[in-house]
């Protein structure tokens, strides 16, 4: 039986009333956490949430199971602000619970598309939350549909529970893995039922999760942040292709996929992942900053100081400055109480651009020679308003330089990315993008740096050791639903040519 919960009375997220004005960024998927046989589950997992509320801002959702009802709250908004009051957490008893901090990629801004996601089966009810994409859902989600099965949502995360209900397989776990052998993509799949929790990777771990403990009890997070937060330690990361199922008689791996080498997304080390946690045994903030030495080696400038543009280009910025021996400062000042607004952003208001959230510090910048570092480059609307208000604010000199290699390629594994034409390094060559954004120079760290950062000699061009797609173009999942439309788009062209 389930217990639906409050349904909130707040409107859904309006961009209108976002500071993110221009869209100038790469938005993070999501977060999910999964706790059993815990008491205060639900507490438990909110505060895991909170962790990872920088993958996703837009809504939350948290199930829980108390042994006899399974009970569901989903709300728009940030954790803090929906998990924290008492009649909340009172109405969503038990000792397992699963979470979902969302940013939308696929189905768009709905509640019924706010995680988790609950179904009523024949052998009792599963919650399911998922962070990523899955490249096939809409092949899958009209051949569901064709066979009769009736969706409530537009959440690729639907599809899921769809096929773990068509499934002819005998218990949970064989019908779960039934169920994800038929996607692509990348995902971290978190689901609950009245006996287990259960855990899952994509066959090539593109979207991270990890497993810990919390005196006996195991927990199920998208990064390690999420357990020092509750005080769980770090017992491993989940492979790449592996099920894990928590139950009453422990901890149990399942191998349902044929292995082979993890491709985990090289945007968890440029921008996703918190700096405090760790990934595949290799410290985020440490590889950052390992970046930011590569990045000086290969982009030496003569300058007289090394500006982040906060928060995402810190680290790298102190590897540069490590690195060259020039000055680190603050010119930048981030305005971090800027988000949603009582102010209507009019267009007044919108011509302000980017000093809404940064400000020129003009002591550290007048009469300077600056290099401004940041983690990555995406449309370049706000880094060359970054650049002139450095212009304004007396630098005499002004350079840009990134993190990570040029983005030339939309990402369709849980990654809002423009389309391709609207990427900047998709569009123009290096001086070109340096003429648009308007600084002295303008640098980028090379395929083979990020690598080195990373630990590696350079990319492994035959069997590279991360997915890099948006920087290469090399997709290491079969693209179903793009390639279908794509030829859906070249009959239409043909019928109108004819």
């Amino acid at each position: 039986m389930m217990d639906l919960g409050h349904t909130p009375t707040t409107s859904q997220p309006s961009t209108s009333d976002e500071w993110d004005l221009d869209g100038d960024t790469l938005h993070e998927e999501c977060g999910v956490f999964g706790i059993y046989n815990a008491p205060d589950a639900s507490a438990l997992t909110a505060l895991g949430l909170h962790a990872l509320q920088h993958r996703g801002q837009e809504a939350a959702g948290i199930a829980t199971y108390d042994g006899k009802h399974f009970h569901l709250e989903r709300r728009f908004g940030l954790v803090g602000d929906n998990f924290s009051d008492a009649s909340t957490m009172e109405r969503l008893a038990g000792t397992a619970a699963i979470g979902h901090a969302r940013y939308s990629t696929a189905g768009g801004a709905a509640l019924r598309n706010v995680q988790p996601l609950f179904a009523e089966l024949d052998g009792g009810g599963i919650a399911v939350a998922h962070n990523g994409q899955f490249t096939n859902a809409m092949t899958l989600r009209r051949s569901l549909i064709k066979r009769g099965s009736i969706f409530q949502s537009t959440s690729d995360s639907e599809v899921v529970l769809q096929l773990i209900a068509k499934s002819r397989e005998s218990n949970i776990v064989d019908r779960f893995i039934d169920a994800i052998r038929q996607m692509e993509g990348g995902y971290a799949l978190v689901a609950l039922t009245r006996k287990k929790l259960i855990g899952a990777r994509d066959p090539l771990g593109i979207r991270p999760l990890v497993l810990g403990d919390l005196d006996g009890s195991p927990v199920l997070a998208s990064e390690t942040c999420a357990l020092d937060m509750i005080g769980a330690k770090f017992v491993r990361e989940i492979e790449n292709g592996e099920v894990v199922v928590c139950s009453e008689d422990g901890v149990k791996s399942y191998r349902p996929f044929p292995r082979q080498p993890a491709r985990l997304d090289i945007f968890e080390y440029i921008y996703f992942s918190r700096p405090d946690s760790v990934l595949a045994g290799r410290s985020v903030y440490e590889i950052r900053k390992a970046m930011g030495r590569e990045l000086a080696k290969e982009n030496p400038i003569d300058a007289d100081v090394i500006v982040p543009i906060p928060d995402s280009g810190v680290p790298a910025a102190l590897g540069y400055a490590h690195e060259t021996g020039i000055p680190f400062e603050l010119g930048i000042i981030r305005n971090h109480y800027v988000g949603r607004t009582f102010i209507e952003p009019t267009q007044q208001i919108r011509a302000l651009g980017v000093r809404l959230k940064h400000s020129a510090n003009r002591a550290v910048v007048q009469g300077k020679r600056i290099v401004l570092v940041d983690d990555s480059l995406v449309r370049g609307t706000t880094s060359s308003k970054i650049v002139n208000m450095m212009r304004e604010a007396g630098a005499s000199e002004v350079h840009l330089l990134l993190a990570s290699p040029p983005i030339t390629h939309s990402d369709y594994y849980g990654i809002d990315t423009p389309e391709r034409e609207n990427l900047l390094a998709a569009q123009y060559d290096l001086e070109g993008m340096r003429n648009y954004i308007g600084a002295d120079s303008l640098g980028f760290i090379s395929i083979d740096g990020i690598y080195r950062s990373c630990g590696y000699e350079g990319r492994n061009n035959d069997a590279p050791q991360f997915t890099d797609h948006c920087f290469t173009g090399d997709y290491p999942t079969a693209l179903v639903d793009v390639d279908a439309a794509e030829n859906h788009r070249a009959a239409a062209l043909l019928v109108e040519t004819d």
